[in-house]
């Protein structure tokens, strides 16, 4: 950002409340906010556990699993790291630290899986809904979270900040009927379904803001590769990111990802991309940058990565004609260049006349089949939707074929009333397609002799109709867009 000004250093100090500068001026021992009560722990690995204190001070740790301490000391600006050594899942434990002059015992530490879960509204939104856009189910979930004491959740607070933060004020929350009302619909579906699969506790580090696009979760100097993420925003924006914190550069990723990205996790999971519908083929190139970031910053080198492509929704505005369809097949696309990745796809799930669909139950549970089946290893679970893979003209018909259909495709005995088809003057017409050969659908229409080009569901509204066997349903595409 060219241009800041010693004003905005001033903006962050003034926003952000004094807890979260390290607390090593003050001269005692002190922990980033993360690291509290009821917080879960990475099983099997070696979690990172970090401070502040006097400068060459000895911090002693003691993990309530072990009878082993570990020591470090801090370094000549106060920080201090540890690589502590987590065993199969469990808990409650104790961990204590100690300095000379400091004691703090942390308690219910849980040892699990822990996830990131990220992005706008769709991602935010609580189980007890927004107002007048309740979440499906919602009662019953709610009702249902007294089972599921063990899956703990840590919020970071929706701040904004032009400089780099070292913590945040945060606090790790168990699950009851009380706090569930408040976590995210989708995430706390996903954690709820890691919990009774894998039988462990699950921890989920919350960080979301509604309305955000995905500059505002990336550094400044990843955004410096992306010129055009300067060029787009509003100049004011850049200049005084509190007037619109949704799209300014950087500043989410300066106040919500860096104080958290220390901590051992096992993956992310990501629901954004409505607020860069706009600028869908940036989007392609920034979500593939975003997540190299987020994994160099996180310690994982592949870490799983698992996203939701936006779901249809009936834009009003014009000039959006779409746009939202070529976000999601940037979405679709960016999956060639994101490794250890997976994309759920909810074409079937969205909703006219609301951009936040009220079924988080099958966002989540698409979510939930990547990691099952891909991170955890969990066997004949389906988790990848079909994908278009070639298109072949015989005459006036075009045949298209799918991956990811091993057993078929189907349209649940209904036709399929989606597909378009063209000729060399690419003007489309509905077609009429019907599922061949298991995995092949023909494609053809009077009024197109010698085909071209075929897309499917390519509009900013449409239910999507064509899945494979396993019920999860084909993204929208266009034949003549390389895949």
């Amino acid at each position: 950002m060219s241009g800041r000004t010693g004003l905005l250093n001033i903006l962050a100090l003034l926003i952000f409340p004094l807890r979260t500068l390290p607390q090593s001026h003050a001269g005692h021992l002190s922990l980033p906010a993360v690291i509290s009560d009821h917080m879960v722990l990475q099983q099997r690995s070696k979690a990172v556990l970090w401070g502040w204190a006097d400068k060459g001070s000895q911090v002693n740790i003691t993990p309530g699993w072990t009878s082993g301490r570990y020591t470090v000391v801090a370094d000549s600006t106060g920080k201090w790291k540890a690589y502590i050594p987590t065993p199969h899942a469990g808990g409650p434990y104790t961990v204590e630290f100690s300095s000379e002059t400091t004691h703090i015992c942390v308690k219910d530490v849980l040892i699990g899986e822990v996830w990131v879960c990220s992005g706008q509204s769709n991602m935010e939104m609580p189980l007890k809904g927004y107002n007048k856009q309740p979440v499906l189910n919602a009662a019953v979930i709610i009702a249902d979270a007294v089972n599921h004491p063990d899956i703990h959740v840590f919020r970071v607070p929706k701040i904004v900040s032009p400089v780099p933060l070292p913590d945040c004020n945060g606090s790790w929350k168990a699950t009851d009927t009380a706090t569930a009302k408040d976590f995210s619909a989708v995430a706390y579906q996903y954690a709820k379904i890691l919990h009774e699969k894998l039988h462990v506790p699950i921890g989920i580090i919350a960080t979301y803001w509604g309305g955000t696009a995905i500059q505002s979760w990336m550094s400044e100097k990843t955004l410096s590769g992306f010129p055009e993420v300067w060029s787009t925003s509003r100049p004011d924006t850049i200049k005084d990111p509190e007037k619109d914190p949704e799209h300014a550069p950087s500043v989410l990723f300066n106040s919500m990802i860096l104080p958290v990205s220390n901590y051992t996790v096992k993956g992310f999971i990501w629901y954004q991309g409505e607020s860069n519908r706009e600028h869908p083929l940036l989007y392609r190139r920034l979500l593939p940058a975003m997540v190299k970031e987020w994994r160099t910053l996180w310690g994982g080198g592949r870490l799983p990565f698992y996203y939701v492509q936006i779901a249809p929704y009936g834009y009003a505005d014009p000039r959006h004609e779409q746009l939202p369809a070529i976000l999601r097949e940037s979405q679709l696309l960016a999956l060639n260049d994101i490794p250890n990745a997976g994309m759920a796809v909810i074409l079937d799930a969205g909703e006219e006349r609301y951009i936040h669909p009220p079924d988080k139950t099958v966002v989540s549970q698409r979510l939930s089949y990547w990691a099952l089946a891909k991170t955890y290893h969990q066997k004949g679970i389906a988790c990848a939707s079909p994908v278009f893979r070639k298109m072949k003209i015989k005459g006036s018909q075009a045949y298209l074929y799918f991956n990811f259909a091993k057993h078929g495709l189907t349209a649940n005995n209904k036709p399929l009333e989606h597909f378009e088809i063209a000729g060399n003057d690419h003007i489309f017409y509905p077609a009429k397609a019907v599922i061949v050969h298991s995995n092949q659908v023909k494609i053809q229409c009077d009024a197109v002799a010698a085909p071209v080009t075929v897309r499917y569901a390519f509009k900013n509204w449409v239910k999507g109709d064509l899945y494979n066997a396993e019920g999860l349903p084909a993204s929208s595409f266009r034949s003549d867009v390389q895949q």
